[in-house]
């Protein structure tokens, strides 16, 4: 027998007069706390004894050939009393039979020392491990040699936590885990053990419930509906975006151009079946189609592994895994690393606001509240039907802060656009009186999660300098892109919701009542520069009956491309950068269904087309020059030159950058306006560079090429020119030679 040194022989027999102890009944009922104590190989009075639990076995022996074990009565629970100088190795093997004549040989997983380090453990408890993912979960793993996988989870209210699969027939008596004293994570490494094997945990609670659960930490699960998480493969991808991340890190991004397409990718494009895309597939076809529009960075919807498709990935299941509908992790390696490849960005949608109840993920992880609150008044979103998780809790905390590091490292993204940031905040968010706790001083804000967005922003810039974390908040919440040493919550920029409202309301107006409404499109300038802006027309526009972009214009057809267009200028020309929603470049029809993929036939017609290329001159426009864009969140760059004449539906104002600027002018009406008077600040000829009425992009074609300053004073500038503003359109011009 190989590895043994048998000082005697044994019996074939598979019973034994051995009665069971507490111990040993708890392990047969899967009900022992520490399965280390009574399994693998012991010292006892009468000598060693070494026990296995082996369900299904009809007989279990040393190695591959050597003594039988007995069976303890009744039970499927073998043991083996090692005589005095009989040899073994630390790590032995078993074998067993099914009586069928099925063979399988292992080695003991319970003659393994524990291997997540006291010090590991201890960074946990305090809320401060940023690699925590790299021990709890599962990683293919070596001990002494021998290759397997250590398996981790932080269930510190469970009363036994086993290890199940195909491997174990889901069986929880099999693969009993060992608890790490009062960190609350148990720990197994099973020998022998592949990357690629379905895997979940089975907990059992307190009052003896028992709970299967998909992994918190795992890094790719199966194709949804089923919800097990796979063993990873070791990342052996060879990243080619070195010199990308080299220039992010020293990316100016307060001063640089920012136009972010936002996407989702199960249906931005499907194959002919109607069936997702894989995410190399998505990378070469997307970086065709965007490069040409200009666009700086791609936002994708939640990618994060989510059990349905319809909640378009904000009720996320699987926190450190892409998605599995459009490949492996590999895969989206691959895709971000062809996008940096051709100087595009990747800024993901990440959601550390809620959690859905979904049985086999977060909710009651172990049997009680452990990562929400026990009280439904601070531990649910009424409105969402989803669960809230609890800041103040370090290892929750820590568990969401690597999170978020490990989508910035271990797949180069540029940035983050964290989700609902509002209902974070407010502890009386979105519920009636009575329905929420105040915090310790008698308010409404929520100081956990303050605190945890703060620590976020601060470790996320630390340490990824160059990458953006985004905030969509939705209210008039003080400093959320300052600096957190001011007192600021320390997010690089802020959706601008109150921008956003304020515009479609607007153009949702017939022109003729425009007029009426006038301060919608100047109240935004008194606090544009109060945050880092972003200038959404998002998801969340063009759902749920809001119509389309295209569909929220009023009047006949010209009109509404018109007045899109108008739209889309604007956008392009107000201090902010810039964010479109798919399908939105180019003039969709009809709402985001999220089911198939975009109406891409109606790039056959000239309107349509005209649209798309008018997104594409004004990222151009907007990126090459600084006016647009240097000091977007400064006041310098900004400048009224008329924000009065309500009466015509007229604004007119400049961009700066230090002495250079450009004009723009804008008329909200389908009026003409010829011989119109606009103040400049410089004599000398003007020209046009983007009109959004121009031939090319479908409009009427009434323009001005080119215009000469008059020392005609007006609206408090020195010198003016005389224009003609084509209906529902903007210009943009500058002096010559700048």
């Amino acid at each position: 027998m190989r590895g043994y040194q048998l000082v005697q022989g044994s019996s074939r027999s598979t019973t034994s007069r051995s009665r069971l102890d507490s111990q040993c009944r708890q392990i047969l009922e899967a009900r022992h706390h520490e399965p280390f104590s009574v399994l693998g190989r012991h010292r006892r009075a009468d000598g060693e004894v070494l026990r296995a639990l082996v369900p299904r076995a009809a007989f279990v022996r040393l190695g591959e050939d050597g003594p039988w074990l007995d069976r303890v009565e009744g039970s499927d629970l073998f043991q083996y009393h090692l005589v005095e100088g009989e040899n073994l190795p630390a790590h032995y093997s078993l074998t067993w039979e099914d009586g069928m004549g099925n063979r399988t040989t292992f080695i003991d997983p319970y003659t393994f020392a524990p291997q997540i380090p006291d010090f590991d453990l201890h960074l946990f408890g305090e809320g401060r491990h940023w690699h925590i993912h790299r021990l709890l979960g599962a990683r293919t793993w070596v001990v002494d040699g021998v290759e397997g996988v250590l398996f981790a989870t932080w269930a510190p209210n469970a009363s036994r936590v086993s290890v199940v699969g195909d491997f174990n027939h889901w069986d929880g008596r099999c693969h009993p885990m060992r608890v790490r004293g009062g960190s609350g994570v148990w720990e197994l490494f099973i020998p022998g053990m592949t990357a690629g094997t379905l895997y979940k945990f089975e907990l059992r609670s307190q009052d003896g419930a028992i709970l299967l659960k998909a992994d918190p930490y795992g890094r790719q699960f199966e194709l949804r509906p089923a919800t097990a998480a796979l063993v990873p493969t070791p990342d052996i991808y060879r990243w080619q975006d070195a010199a990308w991340l080299e220039a992010r890190s020293r990316w100016d991004w307060l001063h640089q151009p920012a136009s972010i397409y936002e996407l989702h990718l199960g249906s931005w494009q499907r194959d002919e079946h109607g069936h997702f895309l894989n995410y190399r597939d998505l990378a070469h076809q997307l970086v065709e189609y965007l490069q040409p529009l200009g666009f700086t960075h791609i936002e994708l919807l939640p990618i994060t592994e989510h059990p349905l498709d319809a909640s378009w990935g904000y009720q996320t299941t699987g926190y450190f895994a892409p998605t599995s509908r459009h490949g492996t992790p590999d895969d989206f390696r691959y895709f971000v690393d062809h996008c940096h490849q051709h100087g595009i960005g990747i800024i993901l949608d990440w959601v550390p606001a809620h959690f859905p109840k979904d049985a086999h993920g977060l909710a009651r992880f172990d049997g009680s509240a452990l990562y929400e609150h026990e009280d439904p008044r601070r531990g649910e979103h009424r409105d969402w039907g989803t669960l809230i998780y609890n800041y103040g809790r370090n290892e929750v905390k820590n568990f969401l802060l690597a999170s978020a590091l490990f989508w910035l490292e271990e797949f180069h993204l540029d940035g983050l656009r964290v989700d609902a940031v509002a209902s974070m905040l407010y502890l009386d968010y979105s519920r009636n009186a009575g329905d929420w706790v105040p915090n310790v001083y008698g308010g409404n804000e929520n100081l956990e999660a303050i605190a945890f967005l703060r620590e976020l922003n601060a470790v996320a810039h630390d340490r990824h300098p160059g990458a953006l974390v985004i905030a969509e908040e939705s209210t008039a919440w003080p400093q959320v892109t300052r600096p957190t040493h001011s007192g600021g919550l320390g997010f690089s920029m802020k959706w601008n919701m109150g921008w956003m409202h304020d515009t479609l309301v607007y153009f949702s107006k017939e022109p003729v009542h425009r007029c009426h409404h006038h301060e919608q499109l100047t109240f935004g300038l008194l606090y544009a520069f109060t945050e880092n802006f972003v200038l959404p027309f998002s998801h969340d526009e063009i759902v749920h009956g809001k119509r389309s972009m295209l569909g929220k214009m009023p009047g006949d057809e010209w009109q509404r491309f018109a007045n899109l267009r108008l739209l889309y200028t604007y956008q392009f020309t107000y201090p902010g950068k810039k964010l479109l929603f798919m399908g939105s470049e180019f003039g969709q029809g009809d709402e985001w269904n999220e089911s198939h993929a975009l109406d891409w036939y109606v790039l056959d017609y000239p309107l349509h087309q005209g649209v798309k290329a008018l997104v594409g001159d004004l990222n151009r426009l907007y990126r090459t020059t600084p006016a647009l864009f240097r000091d977007d969140f400064e006041q310098q760059g900004f400048g009224w030159i008329d924000c009065n004449d309500a009466q015509h539906s007229i604004i007119s104002y400049l961009r700066r950058d230090g002495g250079q600027f450009r004009l723009v002018v804008l008329n909200f009406t389908p009026v003409p306006r010829q011989e119109y008077r606009v103040g400049v600040p410089q004599p000398g000829a003007y020209q046009e560079l983007l009109n959004s009425d121009s031939e090319f992009y479908g409009g009427s074609n009434l323009g001005n090429g080119w215009v000469e300053a008059e020392a005609v004073p007006w609206m408090g500038l020195p010198w003016s020119v005389r224009l003609t503003l084509p209906p529902l359109a903007g210009i943009i011009l500058a002096p010559t030679g700048d």
